[in-house]
C-alpha cells in the first residue's frame, strides 16, 4: 500500500486553540490525525525521510483524511517553502486569536514551562534580539509579539499557495459556537458531516495570568498589533474588540 502522507495541515497559531481543535477533529470517523499532535515535520525534523513522516499515517483507513496540527509551522520562516515542497496540494488551517491575548499566553505559557525566566516586560523587550540570533528555542518560545503579526505569516504562504487552499478561522469563534467552525472545517475538507462533539474545556489553557498584566503593557501592545487587528479584519472580515 502506498504511504500515506497529510492532507491538510492546521498551521497555528499557537496560544490560538489548535488543541482543543484536535481533540474535536479527532472524534471526526473522516479524519486520522498522527498520534500526539504535533508532528514537527517541516520545523524540526526536516531531516528526517519522508517514510518517517509517513508512519504517523501508518493506520489511516482509506477514505479518511490524514492530518498534522503543529501550529510552529504558522511562524517558522522555513516551514511554507518545505510544505510547498512536499505537499503543494494540501490545505491549510489557521486560527487566529485577538493577538494581545495571543502573545500574553504565549508569554505566561513559556513561564509555566521554564522556558522564560524573564519578567514580561523584560522579555518583551529582549524578543528582538533573542530572534536575531535564529536560535530555534527563542524562535519557538520567546517570539511573543512577533508571532502575533499574523499578515507576514499569511503571506508566506500566500506567496506559494492559492487562496483557495487556505481557511483562516477565528479562535474565539471556535469557543464560542463550535459547531459553526465544525460545520466549516467539513465543508472545506470535503468530509462527511458528523456531529459536533460536546464542546470540551478550553484545552491547554492558562491559569488566568495574563489578568494581572497593567494597562500600560496592554495599550502598548495594542499600539504595535494594531495594523495586525485591522488588517485580519479588512482581509478575512472578523475581527477584536479593541475599544
Amino acid at each position: 500500500m502506498a504511504e500515506r502522507l497529510p492532507d491538510f495541515l492546521v498551521l497555528g497559531t499557537q496560544k490560538g486553540g489548535t488543541t482543543t481543535l484536535q481533540q474535536l477533529l479527532i472524534q471526526h470517523p473522516g479524519v486520522c490525525l498522527a498520534p500526539g499532535k504535533e508532528v514537527h515535520y517541516f520545523s524540526k525534523h526536516w531531516d528526517q525521510p519522508t517514510a518517517w513522516y509517513a508512519s504517523h499515517y501508518a493506520g489511516a483507513a482509506p477514505q479518511q483524511r490524514c492530518g498534522d496540527i503543529t501550529p510552529f509551522y504558522l511562524f517558522h520562516p522555513q516551514a511554507p517553502k518545505r510544505i510547498h515542497s512536499l505537499l503543494p496540494n494540501a490545505q491549510l488551517i489557521v486560527l487566529l486569536r485577538d493577538p494581545v491575548e495571543r502573545a500574553l499566553s504565549q508569554y505566561f505559557h513559556s513561564v509555566r514551562l521554564r522556558f522564560e525566566t524573564l519578567p514580561l516586560e523584560d522579555a518583551l523587550a529582549a524578543e528582538e534580539e533573542r530572534l536575531s540570533t535564529g536560535k530555534l528555542q527563542h524562535l519557538q518560545e520567546h517570539s511573543y509579539v512577533s508571532r502575533s503579526r499574523y499578515l507576514e505569516q499569511l503571506d508566506r504562504y500566500l506567496e506559494l499557495f492559492p487562496g483557495r487552499q487556505l481557511l483562516v478561522l477565528q479562535s474565539e469563534t471556535l469557543f464560542a459556537d463550535p459547531t459553526a467552525t465544525w460545520r466549516q472545517i467539513e465543508a472545506f475538507l470535503d468530509l462527511p458531516q458528523a456531529p459536533c462533539p460536546a464542546a470540551a474545556p478550553k484545552a491547554n489553557a492558562g491559569q488566568g495570568e495574563a489578568r494581572a498584566v497593567t494597562a500600560g503593557i496592554r495599550r502598548d501592545l495594542r499600539r504595535q498589533l494594531e495594523a495586525t487587528a485591522l488588517g485580519v479584519r479588512e482581509r478575512f472580515g472578523f475581527g477584536w474588540d479593541w475599544a
